[in-house]
């Protein structure tokens, strides 16, 4: 379709992941080879790794192809993450709370917080801060640090550092 970028190149790379996932089946089916008969897996071996190598290459090829095009726009992104009105983050605030109530109380805690939310069409944190069992354990500014999605990124940013430095 017209509005859709490198869809083609998504399209490829999905398939290609698909082929080399195959390849590992046949790979790991291979090892019983070494208990049936001394011969040993290398049979199977010689189809599928130069398959799922050539497959993996050919993905890696279409991501930094599709990539290579990639625009970012902060502001579009920052809109796209209002529109779940903060509910993107909630495993972050149950994470947060589970270790001072528990994990299932803060789950179900958490969970009746985004029903209202979105029962209301008001931000998650809006309606946290209104939830004394949670508001009372972590606090305003910890409530706005869990539910800001820029501290909710896990290894990315290193992973991402790690890439760019390598180049």
């Amino acid at each position: 379709m017209c509005q859709e970028r490198e869809q083609i190149s998504l399209e490829l790379v999905l398939f290609e992941k698909k082929v080399v996932r195959q390849q590992a089946g046949l790979v790991l089916d291979a090892m019983v080879t070494d208990f049936e008969r001394a011969t040993g897996p290398w049979h199977a071996e010689w189809v599928a790794l130069p398959e799922a190598f050539g497959y993996a290459a050919g993905a890696l090829h279409q991501a930094r192809f599709m990539l290579g095009g990639l625009i970012v726009d902060p502001r579009r992104m920052a809109k796209n993450l209002a529109m779940t009105h903060g509910l993107i983050v909630a495993e972050a605030v149950m994470m947060g709370l589970a270790p001072l109530i528990g994990r299932n109380e803060a789950h179900d805690l958490v969970y009746d917080a985004c029903r209202l939310a979105i029962e209301t069409e008001r931000p998650l944190l809006e309606v946290l801060l209104e939830t004394p069992a949670v508001a009372g354990q972590l606090g305003p500014e910890k409530l706005r640090a869990l539910t800001a999605p820029a501290n909710y990124l896990g290894a990315a940013p290193a992973m991402v550092d790690r890439v760019l430095a390598g180049r």
